[in-house]
């Protein structure tokens, strides 16, 4: 089985993003995990995802309308493949109010 962590950063203020909701879901749109990352920006979600797709969502425009700030994106899905033999899956979101970037981490 996989495990599942995130890392979120403020772009525009250089600073980790913390308390962003997050949602795991399965190919067949079922729950597979939820959190929030930490003050530091992180969460580890899941310990025990099988082979499949996979989506993580962040609820960015929650966090960017609690701060007062404005955004294009509501929400950031990353789908993302767990494939047989993989120990841990990092997926790090550099964030800013009208652009993302993520990778697989490790």
């Amino acid at each position: 089985m996989t495990s599942l962590s995130t890392h979120v950063l403020d772009a525009v203020t250089g600073t980790p993003a913390a308390g962003i909701g997050l949602d795991v879901t399965d190919a067949d749109g079922a729950p597979a995990a939820s959190g929030r990352t930490d003050d530091d920006g992180r969460a580890r979600l899941a310990e025990d995802l099988a082979p499949g797709t996979y989506r993580l969502r962040f609820a960015t425009g929650e966090w960017f309308a609690a701060a007062g700030r404005e955004t294009f994106h509501p929400e950031v899905v990353v789908a993302f493949t767990v494939t047989a033999g993989r120990e841990h899956l990092h997926v790090p979101l550099l964030l800013s109010p009208f652009a993302y970037s993520t990778y697989r981490g490790s």
